[in-house]
């Protein structure tokens, strides 16, 4: 794969088409309201795809009620909700891009939660010789990369790489290693990249890492050097009432094993 000097931007994997909806095939005689009322469509980070399927799963079984979820970059997302694209929920896996929806009045800033924490760790591909790699001040990543490149979210718009551009000045690490950075759109984009083999090592969250068998984990940023990894949701202005309980389930003791399973943190007390 041919890189451009600095930055790159890379667009592959999961991104959520504009205006993307999707609905339950509507059986002949079948008012359209009444598919509608029984689906809920929510914009999740990327970062959030295997726990949330298996969390909408669990709801479904629950309720009866069918969850549609789209995936991509938090600011793809909060983009597509300014340009009135319908959705019921947003979960943004940082609270800047939730405070854009908020100013946009895209979101019903009563009902938002910070709901699940993370982290971003070091990895490379899974055959890779580099092992145990520890980050802290004067952490040398350019050294590390060699000839290669490093994959994260775009630094300035993907909340990963946002994370990472963070820790990385921080540590006094950002401005030897910027050149080698290919941007992506979103962390899953950056995952594939580094499971491929197409960078010698990438930045992520730990829970992207975990589920991707192509990778492995050589370093663990600390937790330290970057603002705290915070993943809010909340209903949409334009949220059907079903929003509600689904809320309230993601609020929920079953909701949290799930994401615990998973590696993410769940910051609040369970409501039930």
């Amino acid at each position: 794969m041919t890189f451009m000097p600095r930055f790159l931007v890379v667009t592959t994997l999961v991104c959520a088409p504009l205006f993307a909806h999707a609905q339950d095939a509507k059986p002949a005689g079948t008012p359209p309201a009444a598919v509608q009322d029984k689906t809920l469509t929510v914009f999740a980070a990327a970062s959030m795809k295997n726990a949330l399927d298996e969390a909408n799963a669990a709801y479904t079984a629950k309720t009866g009620t069918k969850v549609v979820s789209s995936y991509a970059a938090s600011s793809a997302l909060a983009k597509q909700l300014e340009q009135g694209a319908p959705a019921d929920i947003f979960i943004s896996a940082d609270t800047d891009w939730m405070d854009y929806s908020a100013g946009k009045k895209t979101i019903n800033d009563t009902s938002r939660v910070n709901l699940l924490g993370n982290k971003i760790v070091l990895i490379a591909p899974k055959d890779s010789k580099l092992a145990d790699v520890k980050i802290g001040p004067g952490f040398d990543l350019a050294k590390l990369a060699g000839d290669g490149k490093i994959a994260t979210g775009d630094v300035k718009a993907v909340p990963v790489g946002k994370y990472a551009k963070a820790a990385l000045e921080k540590l006094g690490s950002w401005q030897a290693a910027e050149s080698k950075f290919a941007m992506a759109e979103s962390v899953r984009a950056a995952l594939a990249l580094v499971a491929r083999g197409e960078t010698n090592l990438g930045i992520v969250y730990e829970t992207d890492a975990k589920v991707e068998p192509g990778v492995k984990i050589i370093g663990t940023f600390p937790a330290d050097s970057h603002p705290a990894i915070i993943y809010p949701v909340a209903a949409t202005a334009t949220a059907r009432p079903d929003a509600t309980p689904y809320l309230a389930f993601l609020r929920s003791a079953a909701a949290k094993s799930i994401f615990e399973k998973y590696g993410f943190t769940f910051l609040i007390k369970p409501t039930s």
